[in-house]
């Protein structure tokens, strides 16, 4: 403290001020005290006593009262009630200071305090108290809210309500489980009983809230992408102008709406995707019927326009509208308008593959006939035999086209049967046409070196053209090599009877 307060400066320049003379003397004597009793007041230490104050001022004025400085030394004392209010701050910052240590959150200490002098942890039991209950009242309102969302910003309060009851639970002092304040909770009437059980259920019942909140914050993103791919999906089939475009956008749909089904039903984004699922299946179905329908009658308008130059096209084009058509489901609510365009359609498919059937029937026996006709009369060349193979194969090819939906399906049939029947005769005279004629040209060429070779070993000899004649016994009857065939082995025998 100061060794001169300010209310006895004030007391004690008065008085100098009164002393004081007006001339030049009497304002320097007046400062040089002045300026003493500044220093006083500034310096640190015990409050100054009367004979040192007067000592201060009496060298310079005599008549300096003394009253007037008695008067200052009862002003520059200090209070009574600043010393009490001292005494009690000291006091009551010890008290804090001891109450602050027992409530530590050392277990020694605590289980020390609360044996000897509980009522020091009236502040831990406070605060326990305190959190025991907004833990119970926060993970109430959690379990209800993640227990029973009915929106995304329930999952978020949920999350927060468990984060809450979680610290306060952390504020609860595990050593303390099991111990029961009795003076505490007769005086205050405390609410819980804090046991190792319940401790542990709400610490299970925390960590299952945390794993509900955050199963459901996961599936709000797969449910929000979902949406966004079915809402581009729609814009897509909105904004297409083409059958193809059309399928195109609504093959988006469907990966979109597989989105939805993916998302964990356990989940509230899974519950309200499960909710608007039938609906979108629902606009999904409407807008692949209306896609399917449309198709079809684009493809039976195209089909009426080719059918004069193109029946083969135009019933191409009908089999696809067909197809179209057959996969709208009976519980469809445009089924029946689409099952009345099938019958039409097969109607005037029926038409041109009936006509077509006939067409192909009588282009085959053509076929046929030539096939028939060149090989009359054989032996022949091994080029005609081939050439009427080709003609039996396109005869065939023919019958082939006949959809077994047509009329002439059955005729079709039959007359493959019989082709390819012809068909394989054809092939087996074309090989040995051939086969006779490479036997031919093998047998002319040992013959041409037998004659150029003398006779060493007339055995030898003998055995190599009985060689020959053994292979152009080989060439069949009914070939143009046959005769050829004959004459050599004649001519061979004579040359063997010779030797």
């Amino acid at each position: 403290m100061n060794r001169l307060n300010n209310k006895a400066f004030e007391i004690l320049r008065v008085e100098v001020e009164r002393c004081a003379n007006n001339d030049a003397i009497g304002q320097t004597e007046r400062l040089i005290v002045i300026k003493r009793l500044e220093k006083l007041r500034l310096e640190k230490g015990s409050e100054v006593k009367f004979d040192e104050l007067r000592d201060t001022v009496s060298d310079i004025y005599p008549q300096f009262s003394d009253k007037v400085i008695k008067k200052a030394i009862k002003a520059n004392k200090p209070s009574e009630i600043f010393a009490k209010i001292t005494f009690l701050m000291i006091l009551l910052t010890g008290s804090v200071g001891i109450v602050w240590m027992a409530n530590l959150p050392n277990p020694m200490i605590r289980k020390s305090v609360a044996k000897t002098a509980p009522i020091l942890l009236i502040p831990s039991f406070m605060s326990m108290d305190y959190n025991y209950r907004e833990a119970i009242d926060t993970l109430g309102q959690a379990e209800q809210l993640l227990d029973n969302p009915t929106s995304a910003a329930d999952i978020e309060r949920g999350e927060t309500k468990v984060k809450q009851a979680k610290k306060h639970l952390d504020q609860l002092p595990v050593w303390f489980l099991g111990y029961y304040p009795e003076t505490y909770c007769n005086w205050l009437g405390c609410t819980w009983k804090f046991t190792f059980d319940e401790f542990e259920t709400a610490r299970k019942k925390v960590a299952r809230l945390e794993a509900i909140a955050f199963q459901n914050q996961n599936a709000l993103n797969p449910l929000q992408e979902a949406e966004q791919e079915l809402k581009a999906a729609k814009q897509q089939y909105t904004t297409a102008k083409t059958i193809p475009e059309k399928e195109e956008a609504i093959s988006a749909w469907k990966k979109a709406i597989t989105l939805f089904e993916q998302i964990p039903v356990e989940t509230i984004a899974g519950r309200n995707a499960q909710a608007k699922l039938k609906g979108y299946k629902q606009e999904l179905d409407d807008a692949f019927t209306a896609t399917y329908i449309s198709a079809a009658q684009e493809f039976d308008l195209e089909a009426q326009k080719i059918k004069p130059i193109n029946p083969q096209g135009a019933s191409k084009l009908w089999q696809q509208a067909l197809y179209k058509l057959n996969q709208i489901p009976k519980e469809n609510s445009r089924y029946l308008e689409a099952q009345k365009l099938l019958v039409s359609i097969q109607s005037r498919e029926q038409t041109v593959a009936n006509s077509s059937s006939i067409n192909y029937i009588e282009a085959a026996k053509q076929y046929a006939f030539a096939a028939a006709t060149i090989t009359q009369k054989p032996p022949h060349p091994a080029a005609k035999w081939k050439q009427s193979a080709e003609l039996w194969n396109n005869a065939i090819s023919q019958l082939q086209e006949i959809d077994v939906k047509d009329a002439g399906y059955v005729e079709a049939q039959k007359l493959i049967a019989q082709y390819q029947s012809n068909l394989g005769i054809i092939e087996e005279r074309y090989e040995a046409e051939k086969s006779g004629q490479e036997i031919i040209v093998q047998a002319n060429q040992k013959i041409e070196s037998l004659i150029a070779s003398s006779p060493s070993d007339r055995q030898q000899w003998k055995a190599k053209i009985q060689g020959v004649i053994n292979q152009l016994e080989t060439v069949r009857s009914q070939t143009t090599s046959y005769p050829k065939a004959q004459r050599l082995i004649t001519l061979a025998q004579r040359r063997l009877q010779n030797i």
